[in-house]
């Protein structure tokens, strides 16, 4: 299936076809059901997929960079190192969504759900994740470079060796997070967050951080 005239496919029901591979680079797909469909290796760099259903989709190793997903149902969906690359998932809903080893420098998250989803060795350089929520989500070994973490839910997450140079945390949640053998995690960014309440950390950083903050490590209500 060629669409990279930017065929227009918006509304259409793809539900469970098998497009493996398809050129759909720039094509109009908004509002459209691709629930259960193969689009593995498929080409979707800037295509629109607004509003689109992929529920438990495969797009394993797909092209997305700049597509647009913003407010998309990815709830279970195969992202396995995908490349999504400065795209928009703005509000989308990426529920227990597969995205190993996937590259998501430079995407838009903002308030995204993301709750118990796997981004294990994932690229979220630059990524916006402000207000994201990611309760009980791997991000083991994740690059968190530069991202914007800022309000996001993380109560619950696994950041066992992730990278947090630069990364911004104020007003982040991290009760019961696991961040031991965190790379990069200062004492500064985690005297910005909300909360450390249960949260697992190096014993080193611990012991500072509840002489200096002890209220970080307070009972939330």
């Amino acid at each position: 299936m060629d669409a990279s005239n930017k065929k227009n496919l918006k509304g259409v029901d793809l539900m469970e076809v098998n497009l493996e591979g398809a050129n759909l680079e720039g094509a109009n797909l908004e509002g459209a059901n691709l629930e259960e469909a193969n689009l593995q290796g498929a080409n979707l760099e800037e295509a629109n997929l607004r509003g689109a259903d992929l529920e438990e989709a495969n797009l394993r190793g797909a092209d997305l960079e700049e597509a647009n997903l913003a407010e998309a149902n990815l709830q279970g969906t195969n992202l396995v190192e995908a490349n999504i690359e400065k795209a928009n998932f703005q509000l989308a809903k990426l529920h227990l969504a597969n995205l190993k080893k996937a590259n998501l420098q430079n995407v838009d998250l903002i308030e995204a759900d993301l709750q118990g989803a796997n981004l294990q060795g994932a690229n979220l350089k630059e990524a916006n994740l402000q207000g994201a929520n990611l309760q009980g989500a791997d991000l083991i070994e994740v690059n968190l470079e530069g991202a914007n973490l800022q309000g996001a839910n993380l109560k619950w997450t696994y950041f066992i060796r992730a990278n947090f140079k630069e990364t911004k945390l104020d007003g982040a949640t991290l009760e019961g997070a696991d961040l031991e053998g965190a790379q990069n995690l200062s004492l500064y960014q985690l005297s910005k967050v909300k909360t450390l309440h249960a949260a697992k950390l190096d014993e080193d950083l611990r012991i500072i951080l509840q002489e200096k903050y002890p209220a970080l490590f307070e009972g939330t209500e």
